[in-house]
């Protein structure tokens, strides 16, 4: 496996919130030099809904010698306004790219529910109940024809300006084709729903000929989480949306046990990169003594801490930083330190 990545959010507005209020270039850089050198990664994909957030974590990114994955995230867009988007994205990607960074365009993630128009309703919030409901084979018919021909309309639009390889996060809904892409992107996460079929769905996708790519996958910080996974979020709130399910257990070793399980396939199939979802949520903050404990329905590998957290420098792993690693934060060091040394290796004669 040759690109050993984490997903790394700048901020985005889903479900009514800011998945990243704040936003300091010094954090930004000190998290990507943890990314770089202490958890072995190679590549990261800059992911967020402002153009001018993406340009400086991908630019910290490249300093740091990672791969950038330049990944804008229009959510609830329409067709019409993603467009002039994504073509702008491409050309700031592009300048990062002639600056000497290696550089991969995303061009969108999960349109089908993220983007507006294609599945019913006018947010994520009501569009994501679709899928439970009665109507989900009506609403899903013809999704994959309409995905196609606007991802079509993105790719003429960016490769004049965009010298670099473009690709696209897909779900298994978006039904993808990938013959304008260079690289196979794929959001993979497994559940009780795939599981069983989950190595012969990601075989399938390197009969296309091209590198397959896993631009996201992980699982919530629950008990039981990674038989969800990428609902186990959905799964951890009440129909609010808002409020924590009180019958949750937090269990940080379920997000290594469904590490520990994938990674090997990974590998073994012979996956170009992995970019594990993902390294900090802006909105999860974990209380251990009193609170919702919100960190239980994220995916990071790092637990955000309450600003009068109480916890002395000493006994910090990172005392500057508003968070402290998980166990998968761990996990995923040795993975990638493992990795790369067997990357680095001689070959034997």
């Amino acid at each position: 496996m040759r690109g050993r990545g984490i997903h790394y959010d700048t901020g985005m507005h889903v479900l009514g919130k800011h998945s990243r209020p704040s936003f300091d270039p010094r954090v930004v850089e000190r998290e990507i030099r943890v990314i770089s050198e202490d958890l072995h990664c190679n590549a990261i994909r800059v992911i967020g809904d402002d153009p001018d957030r993406i340009d400086v974590a991908a630019r910290c990114a490249a300093a740091a010698g990672l791969q950038v994955w330049y990944s804008p995230f229009p959510c609830e867009m329409t067709d019409e306004q993603m467009l002039p988007y994504f073509a702008d994205c491409a050309e700031r990607a592009e300048r990062l790219r002639l600056d000497g960074a290696d550089v991969i365009l995303v061009t969108g993630c999960e349109l089908s529910l993220f983007a507006r128009g294609y599945l019913p309703g006018d947010t994520f919030a009501a569009r994501i109940p679709v899928l439970a409901g009665p109507d989900r084979e009506s609403a899903l018919q013809g999704i994959p024809d309409r995905v196609n021909a606007f991802l079509g309309e993105v790719v003429d639009a960016v490769r004049p300006v965009f010298g670099g390889p473009v690709t696209y996060a897909s779900n298994p809904l978006d039904g993808v084709d990938w013959s304008p892409f260079d690289i196979v992107g794929l959001d993979a996460f497994r559940g009780l729903r795939n599981a069983a079929t989950y190595r012969d769905d990601l075989r399938r996708e390197f009969a296309h000929g091209k590198p397959v790519a896993v631009l996201e996958v992980g699982c919530c910080t629950f008990r039981g989480a990674g038989d969800y996974g990428g609902a186990g979020w959905y799964v951890a709130m009440e129909p609010d949306g808002v409020t924590l399910k009180s019958d949750l257990v937090r269990d940080e070793g379920e997000q290594v046990r469904y590490m520990d399980d994938l990674m090997p396939v990974f590998e073994e199939e012979g996956v170009d990169a992995v970019f594990w979802f993902s390294f900090t949520d802006g909105r999860a903050t974990h209380r251990p003594d009193g609170g919702p404990d919100l960190d239980m329905a994220s995916y990071s590998i790092v637990k955000l801490l309450d600003e009068d957290h109480g916890i002395p420098a000493s006994s910090r792993s990172y005392p500057d930083m508003r968070w402290e690693p998980k166990e998968a934060f761990h996990a995923l060091a040795g993975h990638y330190k493992t990795l790369a040394a067997s990357s680095a290796a001689p070959a034997a004669k």
